[in-house]
């Protein structure tokens, strides 16, 4: 039995999830990007020279740092939630609140370890 969807990319861009879409869209780049980072990061560790050289410079500039920062913390916050969500099935109604709950908490932390990247990062 297959699944038919017959959605253009229009109608998909109007749709209007608000934060649970959010959460399930940036849970998803978070994930991949981690994924392509550790593979890039151990494929150049295995190269090494200027390959090496390259990448670890692109790893330790401090717009890389906010940016990967941001999706692993979200990745991680929102994972907490989907399993705090998972564990106790009569939450699920309180969905909205929990994602809040996430926002609040995520936010001030990224504010400080953004903070702390760039005050490092600017020479500060």
């Amino acid at each position: 039995m297959s699944l038919k969807r017959n959605v253009s990319l229009a109608k998909a861009l109007r749709y209007k999830g608000q934060g649970p879409m959010l959460t399930y869209v940036l849970h998803r780049i978070g994930g991949l990007g981690m994924a392509i980072f550790i593979t890039i990061h151990i494929l150049s560790s295995f190269v090494g020279g200027k390959v090496g050289v390259f990448t670890n410079n692109i790893y330790e500039s401090w717009i890389f740092q906010i940016f990967i920062f941001f999706f692993v913390l979200f990745h991680v916050i929102n994972g907490l939630r989907i399993t705090v969500l998972d564990l106790f099935p009569n939450l699920i109604e309180h969905q909205r609140e929990a994602i809040w709950i996430e926002w609040a908490f995520f936010i001030p932390v990224y504010g400080l370890a953004a903070f702390v990247i760039l005050s490092k990062g600017l020479g500060g």
